[in-house]
């Protein structure tokens, strides 16, 4: 596609949904391989919102509203995700004094 062409019609959705991909292999990635709960959140939080891109880009891709609401929806849930599980982050930390998921392999003290 010749570069003139693209900036009349805009960024085409491939980007995006591209962009996407990276963003939640990253995450995935970031799950699996991380072992403190902090980086592991930020990781699900970033899988989170590389799926609200994708529902974003089919949204204006089909010119629908519903893609516009399911991201709006997984905003809300992963706030209610956030403070639930930082809450329980804290919880872990005082408990335990680390982090590390590793060693936090029990709900027994």
């Amino acid at each position: 596609m010749d570069p003139l062409e693209m900036m009349k019609n805009g960024v085409p959705e491939t980007f995006y949904l591209t962009l996407s991909a990276m963003l939640f292999a990253i995450g995935v990635a970031g799950f699996m391989i991380r072992r403190n709960i902090i980086t592991v959140f930020m990781c699900i939080e970033l899988m989170l919102n590389a799926v609200n891109l994708s529902f974003i880009t089919f949204a204006h891709q089909h010119k629908q509203v519903s893609g516009h609401l399911f991201a709006f929806f997984v905003m809300v849930v992963a706030a209610a995700e956030a403070a639930v599980g930082l809450a329980i982050i804290l919880t872990v930390f005082k408990n335990r004094s680390t982090l590390n998921i590793d060693e936090i392999n029990t709900l027994k003290n």
